[in-house]
C-alpha cells in the first residue's frame, strides 16, 4: 500500500490486522475516515450526527495506549462505526428519523450497540434512516435524503440506506442495519454491497420491539464482503435473557472458515412468485445472469414454486405490520402534539393497526405458519431458495416511492418491496448478494435464502458466490474511482 489514505480501500477484517499488528495506530485510522468522510459524505449525506472531531481522536488515542498495554479489546479494536438512526445510542442524539426526537440524546446504549463497543469500535455518529424505519426510501425532514452511491440523486434505499451508501462510499468500513421488510436486503442491492437479515433471535433485541408475539423486526450485520459480515454477526450475536425469543447460542460459529463446496448443492429458483410480482425492466435478467454463476460454482439450480396464494399472504403480511408498527408508534399518535409531526405512511399504519381484531391477527398468524410450512416442504427439496432483492432499480431520491411497475400500480406505498417479505414472514436467514448493473449503471441484487437457524450456510454460499463474481471489488462507484485513492492505491 503505497499511501495510508487507501486504508479506506480495506476490508474490516484486513484493516483490523492491521491495527492489531501495529501496523497502523488507531488515531492514523480516525484521522484518515474522519477526513475521507468529510470529503465524501455530502455527496450522499449517509452518515449524520457526528461527535466531535477532538473527543473521536482522544477516544482513539485511548485504543491505541490499550493497546499498547497487552488489552486488546477484539476485532473492531478502534475501527470507526457509526450505528442506525434507530439503535439508541448514549450520548449521541437518536432521532428514528423523525422530528419528535430531533433532540433526543439517549442515557443508555442498545444491546447491539454495547456488543459494537465492546468489540472495540468507535461509535462516531449514526447512519441515516426514513422515519422510524418505514419504506424503503431513506429521507426524513431531519436530515434529508440519502443518495446512492452510484448516482447521487437517486435513493439509496432503505431503511438501512444510510448505511448502504456509507459502505458503498467507503465511508465506514463495515455497518450495522436493522429488517422488517427488506431493510438490509433492499439498500444492499441499491448499493452493490452485502445484506445480511439474521434468522429469528439470532441477534437479541432488548428493547419493546421484541416481544412474545412481535417477530417482525431483525438487526444484522452489513459490509462490502461477506467476512465481514460474518465477523460482525459474530458480534452482534448471542443468547440475552432479556430477549425471549433469542437463540441459546453464541456468535462464535461465524469466525469459522467460510469455505465450501458447491458441488451438488441444490438451489431452487423462485423468480417472480410464478407471476405475481411484476419487476421493472432488467431486474429479472440480471438475477437470471446470477443465477447462471450459481451453476457455474457447482451447484444445481432448478425453478421452484410455492403452491399458496400470494395475494392472502399479502394481506396477511399488512395485517402484521400493521399491528406492529401500530403498538411501536400509538403513544406518539395519541398525543395530538406528536401526531401532527408522523408523516403519512406512520399515520396509515397506526390506523389500520387500530382497527384490527385479535381475531384477525390470529388469522394472519395462521397464514403466516402456513407459509412458513410451505418454505421448509421447499427445503426437503433444495438446499437453499434464491429470487431478486428488489423489484425496482433505484429511483429518484426526491420521489417518496414508485407508484407503479411495469404498468402495474402499486396500491400501498410498500408494495413495490413485496419481494422481501417471504423471507421475513418465515424467519429464514438471508443474505443480499450483487446481481450486476444495468445499461445506466444501476446495480441490483439477489437473496439467497437459507433454512431456519442455517445462517452460517448462507453466509458459505454467499462467500462462494461472492469468490466468483467480484461485483464489489471490480465496481467502485463512480466517485470513488475518479478520486485520489484509486492512484493511491497502485
Amino acid at each position: 500500500m503505497s499511501d495510508k489514505k487507501s486504508i479506506v480501500l480495506l476490508e474490516a477484517n484486513q484493516l483490523s490486522r492491521l491495527i492489531r499488528n501495529k501496523e497502523i495506530s488507531c488515531r492514523e485510522v480516525m484521522e484518515i475516515y474522519l477526513d475521507h468522510i468529510e470529503s465524501f459524505n455530502p455527496r450522499v449525506n449517509a452518515i449524520i450526527s457526528m461527535r466531535d472531531k477532538n473527543s473521536l481522536l482522544k477516544e482513539a488515542d485511548e485504543k491505541d495506549i490499550a493497546l499498547e498495554k497487552g488489552e486488546y479489546q477484539g476485532w473492531l479494536h478502534g475501527i470507526p462505526f457509526a450505528v442506525k438512526d434507530l439503535a439508541l445510542t448514549q450520548g449521541i442524539t437518536t432521532t428514528r428519523g423523525s422530528p419528535i426526537f430531533a433532540d433526543n440524546v439517549p442515557d443508555k446504549d442498545a444491546l447491539i450497540v454495547e456488543r459494537i463497543k465492546k468489540a472495540g469500535a468507535i461509535i462516531i455518529g449514526k447512519t441515516n434512516t426514513p422515519e422510524f424505519g418505514l419504506g424503503s426510501q431513506t429521507y426524513n425532514s431531519v436530515f434529508g435524503a440519502t443518495g446512492n452511491a452510484y448516482n447521487h440523486q437517486l435513493t439509496a434505499g432503505g431503511s438501512s440506506g444510510g448505511a448502504a451508501a456509507a459502505l458503498a462510499m467507503y465511508l465506514l468500513p463495515v455497518a450495522d442495519g436493522s429488517d422488517m421488510m427488506g431493510s438490509l436486503r433492499n439498500p444492499a442491492a441499491f448499493n452493490n454491497v452485502i445484506g445480511f437479515r439474521p434468522s429469528q433471535g439470532r441477534v437479541p433485541l432488548t428493547e419493546s420491539n421484541e416481544l412474545f408475539i412481535n417477530q417482525m423486526a431483525y438487526e444484522g450485520p452489513m459490509g462490502r464482503c461477506v467476512k465481514d459480515v460474518a465477523l460482525l454477526l459474530a458480534t452482534q450475536a448471542g443468547r440475552d435473557d432479556r430477549a425471549p425469543l433469542s437463540l441459546n447460542e453464541t456468535g462464535d460459529q461465524f469466525t469459522e472458515s467460510l469455505v465450501m463446496d458447491c458441488t451438488d448443492v441444490r438451489v431452487g429458483w423462485l423468480g417472480d412468485l410464478q407471476g405475481h410480482l411484476p419487476f421493472e425492466e432488467g431486474i429479472l435478467s440480471l438475477c437470471e445472469k446470477a443465477r447462471n454463476t450459481f451453476s457455474a460454482i457447482g451447484c444445481e439450480v432448478n425453478t421452484v414454486a410455492i403452491d399458496i396464494d400470494f395475494e392472502t399472504v399479502w394481506n396477511a403480511w399488512r395485517t402484521l405490520r400493521h399491528i406492529s408498527v401500530a403498538h411501536s408508534l400509538e403513544p406518539l399518535y395519541s398525543d395530538p402534539g406528536k401526531r401532527k409531526w408522523l408523516k403519512p405512511e406512520a399515520l396509515w399504519e397506526i390506523e389500520n393497526g387500530l382497527g384490527l381484531s385479535a381475531m384477525q391477527l390470529m388469522q394472519a398468524s395462521a397464514v403466516r405458519t402456513l407459509l412458513y410450512k410451505k418454505i421448509i416442504a421447499l427445503f426437503d427439496e433444495v438446499d437453499y431458495l434464491i429470487l431478486p432483492s428488489a423489484q425496482v432499480f433505484p429511483f429518484d431520491k426526491n420521489s417518496h416511492w414508485p407508484e407503479t411497475i411495469s404498468g402495474r400500480e402499486m396500491d400501498t406505498y410498500h408494495r413495490w418491496m413485496e419481494v422481501t417479505i417471504l423471507g421475513s414472514l418465515t424467519g429464514c436467514p438471508i443474505a443480499n448478494v450483487p446481481a450486476g448493473f444495468n445499461e445506466s449503471g444501476l446495480p441490483t441484487g439477489i437473496q439467497i435464502i437459507g433454512r431456519p437457524q442455517r445462517d452460517m450456510a448462507v453466509l458459505r454460499l454467499a462467500h462462494a458466490y461472492e469468490k466468483a463474481t467480484h461485483w464489489i471489488a471490480k465496481n467502485k462507484p463512480d466517485a470513488i474511482k475518479e478520486s485520489e485513492l484509486i492512484r493511491y492505491l497502485l
